[in-house]
């Protein structure tokens, strides 16, 4: 029997997910290597910059620490966008995406799969990571039972933002010849994205027309709400709207690059020569 149109969609995105998945097992190199960046930028600006850095009115490195985390862990899940276009456009290379293009499969399965695996990925990092915060002293909340669920609710924004930030990859790695060339692109515009908003810094301590770039950025608004949710005291006292109701921000921006780089993507994949 056969699949409905939305049923087929699932199963062959699952099929594709699966077989990444234990690409991803049978190379536990990439998971290690993908791992210890974080870890590095977590104990280089916890204990390197965390006495000098300013947020609100304090220099404490206590405040600093859980000021830091979201940011980080925010790098983290963005910077795997590199990873999934140098994915992708190895398996261009190797001739694998043709391979499935000739089969009767959903259009949309093959990079929804890659995305998916990619994102399975990042959540196990994400995961390691937050233990590796814990032990250098990040204090999400009150650490009670009942905030279990809100900081839940900021890892899983987290998480959606990697996996929107993952679309944008996927469309570089179709887009360009080698897994180098993708790997290249898929850093080069994260660096501003990234450092250009309140992940390691207090936004108000920057010049103003960079201070309103820093609070409009997606990035900086789904690191707003994991604070929040996180119950961090050293958020942002922005009017701008983004800091001013950062869940909803981060929920919006998320949403909308998923459905815009999904879309050139999958178009970008029918249409790209063998």
């Amino acid at each position: 029997m056969r699949l409905g149109r939305l049923g087929g969609l699932f199963h062959d995105t699952w099929v594709v997910a699966l077989r990444n998945t234990r690409r991803m097992l049978r190379i536990p190199e990439i998971f290690m290597f993908g791992l210890l960046q974080p870890i590095m930028f977590v104990v280089l600006f916890t204990y390197v910059f965390g006495g000098s850095m300013k947020i609100g009115n304090t220099t404490d490195p206590n405040v600093y620490k859980n000021f830091l985390m979201a940011g980080i862990f925010a790098q983290t899940v963005t910077f795997a966008t590199a990873g999934a276009g140098a994915g992708i456009a190895e398996d261009m290379h190797k001739g694998l995406v043709d391979r499935f293009r000739s089969l009767p499969m959903a259009r949309g399965a093959v990079l929804t799969g890659r995305t998916v695996a990619d994102l399975v990925q990042t959540a196990l990092t994400l995961v390691v990571l937050a233990g590796v915060a814990l032990i250098v002293g990040w204090r999400p909340g009150s650490m009670n039972p009942t905030d279990i669920g809100r900081i839940l609710g900021g890892f899983g924004l987290l998480l959606l933002l990697g996996y929107a930030f993952t679309w944008i990859g996927a469309l570089i790695g179709l887009s360009v010849r080698t897994p180098e060339a993708a790997t290249s692109g898929g850093l080069i515009w994260l660096f501003p994205v990234t450092f250009i908003s309140n992940a390691f810094v207090d936004s108000s301590q920057m010049t103003p027309w960079l201070r309103h770039i820093a609070e409009w950025n997606p990035f900086s608004a789904t690191v707003q709400a994991a604070r929040k949710l996180f119950g961090d005291p050293g958020l942002s006292q922005s009017h701008a709207w983004p800091m001013q109701h950062p869940v909803w921000a981060s929920l919006i921006y998320s949403v909308l690059i998923i459905v815009v780089f999904r879309t050139f993507a999958v178009r970008k994949y029918r249409s790209a020569e063998g």
